[in-house]
């Protein structure tokens, strides 16, 4: 399929042939140019909130007008214009290298292919609303490929390579292709077909488990936003690309990319759920909610993306949070884990939470806003400073689910439905938040999301959790924590982060450290793992430490506090099972046609 084919205003072909270069060929072709027509790269993905410069990797850019050259101007980083004429079609190609295996760029060798429109596809400035069309090619040298994406079919062949087009660039660019030899199969949920697709697995993967247990997360998410009804999209397309270890998934309108470990798979033959799958269904849970919270249901200011800067927003904490509030939750009602697997995933947030002194420092609304720095550029003082919008949204989102009902009138799964509804879809600011809440409830919640959103102060676990038939209590803390530390133990003790106000900072350790070993009295011992401080130290309460910095040996005096101290961790336990069933058992439908 060519051009001609096309009567898209922005038109473009990729050529994947490079694949041991690493490169994409890409020819834009736009139909009527203005003149002295600007192009751009987008700087960052929407989803993953840094500016990536994903102009980096574009190279060879060329243009011209009727096989004439056209010369070329660029702005600035990221930003070009072409010297043309105005009506006459213009014609660039240019190569973009992919060596990325995230979910966020591209990536091309010669056993798969993927690509997100940011990092291939120029902007056509003043066409952004046009209909945009892509045309994959599939040369003979990559026979045995197939493609995957979630973008509508125009002229395509059974091997999924073809003309695809899109409404305009912002659907253009949310729809990541995947290509190479992967695993692929559909099933329906709630009347919708869903395309799983599947690089990169072990022979022992159990496809078919995958399959059922993916459905049952899609129906269980459906049923929430819209009971019986329809949801706002006719085609879902999974893309998960199998390494030997990574984690992590980017959201889509009608698709996600996601990226796992290969043990963490289901394997044919293994009844048990191990905990790496557990991890995995819950980021495809993750994922799967953000169709409508972040996609649909996205903050005012993403109303529009501007793909030049940072998008500030104050409301990850909701979007980012609240997803990670019910992607485990949803994974429980849909009879994925029990309640004691539950409570473990949950125990393991609250514990992240605790264990980060940047909690009593940043707000999680300031920590959203600051995620263009903070979240996404972490380094050795990060726990110290900020705390995660993920993690702190999400027992926010539990506070307000508890607290909710507690007194009985609603819950936050009437709350997420309403604010679909009231906003028609999205965009949403913090005031309808606020307004549904009240309008539900009967009274003003300002104050709780106040303090527990835009203030540092504890949030109220414990009483909310009580109130619903589970206890939380402090367990003793490890070495780690109770001495204020982060490590690597990789052929030693490694310091990655000194914790503030614990022991370790008070004796002046600092990151990149290497402990080497402890002294006590009349005593000197090696130290290969953390976990061999009390064995070493026996009962004493002062130990010298020996640590390398810079290849200077310091000795640090420490003193080791006790099992109480700062930094415990928790635990939850069922304290009233049919108590905790009215919150963890399954859920009200959504709305019913």
């Amino acid at each position: 399929m060519s051009f001609a084919a096309s009567t898209a205003a922005v038109h473009y072909r990729i050529d994947p042939t490079q694949t041991h270069a690493h490169l994409y060929r890409v020819t834009l072709t736009v139909a009527v140019p203005a003149a002295q027509q600007e192009l751009s790269l987008p700087v960052w993905i929407p989803g993953s909130y840094l500016v990536r410069e994903f102009s980096k990797n574009l190279q060879s850019l060329q243009a011209q007008q009727g096989g004439a050259p056209v010369p070329l101007q660029q702005l600035d980083k990221h930003r070009w214009r072409a010297q043309c004429t105005a009506g006459t079609p213009l014609v660039l190609n240019y190569e973009v290298a992919a060596y990325d295996t995230s979910v966020r760029t591209a990536w091309l060798d010669a056993t798969r292919g993927f690509f997100n429109g940011t990092s291939l596809c120029l902007r056509v400035h003043g066409q952004e609303e046009a209909p945009h069309t892509l045309e994959v090619a599939c040369p003979p040298a990559l026979a045995g490929w197939s493609l995957a994406t979630g973008l509508e079919p125009v002229a395509v062949a059974p091997s999924g390579f073809g003309l695809y087009r899109a409404r305009n660039y912002d659907e253009l660019v949310d729809c990541p292709v995947e290509m190479g030899p992967f695993w692929s199969a559909q099933f329906t949920a709630c009347g919708v077909t869903h395309q799983l697709v599947v690089a990169g697995a072990a022979p022992s993967l159990d496809g078919e488990r995958l399959l059922r247990d993916v459905q049952r997360i899609c129906e269980e998410a459906i049923r929430f936003w819209h009971g019986a009804q329809q949801p706002p999209f006719t085609r879902y397309v999974f893309l998960l690309n199998v390494v030997h270890d990574g984690y992590g998934g980017l959201e889509h309108g009608n698709s996600t990319a996601l990226i796992c470990g290969r043990r963490d798979l289901p394997r044919v033959g293994e009844a048990a759920t191990p905990e790496g799958y557990t991890t995995l269904l819950g980021l495809i849970s993750h994922e799967y909610f953000h169709t409508w919270n972040v996609k649909r249901l996205r903050p005012a200011e993403f109303a529009r993306y501007d793909y030049t800067r940072e998008n500030y927003t104050e409301l990850l904490w909701f979007f980012e949070g609240f997803t990670s509030y019910y992607d485990d939750l949803l994974l429980r009602r849909a009879g994925l884990v029990d309640h004691a697997t539950y409570l473990r995933l949950l125990t393991k947030n609250i514990n992240q939470m605790l264990q980060t002194p940047g909690r009593q420092v940043q707000s999680v609304a300031q920590a959203s806003f600051d995620a263009w720095v903070k979240y996404y550029r972490q380094d050795e003082n990060t726990p110290n400073s900020t705390v995660s919008y993920y993690t702190k949204g999400a027992l926010v989102g539990l506070c307000l689910d508890l607290a909710l009902r507690r007194e009985g009138r609603t819950t936050l799964d009437d709350v997420m439905r309403a604010l679909w509804q009231r906003t028609g879809g999205g965009p949403m600011a913090e005031t309808d938040l606020l307004a549904v809440l009240q309008e539900l409830s009967g009274r003003d919640w300002s104050g709780e999301i106040g303090q527990w959103a835009h203030g540092t102060a504890e949030l109220p676990l414990a009483e909310l959790l009580a109130a619903h038939g589970i206890r939380l209590q402090a367990e003793p803390a490890q070495i780690a924590q109770r001495l204020g530390l982060r490590v690597n133990e990789n052929h030693g003790v490694h310091i990655k982060t000194v914790l503030r106000g614990g022991a370790a900072e008070a004796a002046g350790f600092m990151a990149g450290d290497e402990w080497l070993a402890l002294e006590t009295p009349g005593q000197a011992w090696r130290l290969h793992k953390l976990d061999d401080v009390p064995l070493y130290a026996a009962s004493a309460t002062q130990i010298t430490a020996l640590v390398a910095r810079d290849q200077r040996l310091m000795r640090l005096a420490l003193t080791l506090p006790g099992a109480g101290a700062a930094f415990d961790t928790v635990r939850l336990d069922v304290q009233d099972a049919a108590v905790a069933q009215r919150w963890l058992g399954p859920a009200q439908p959504g709305p019913q046609a």
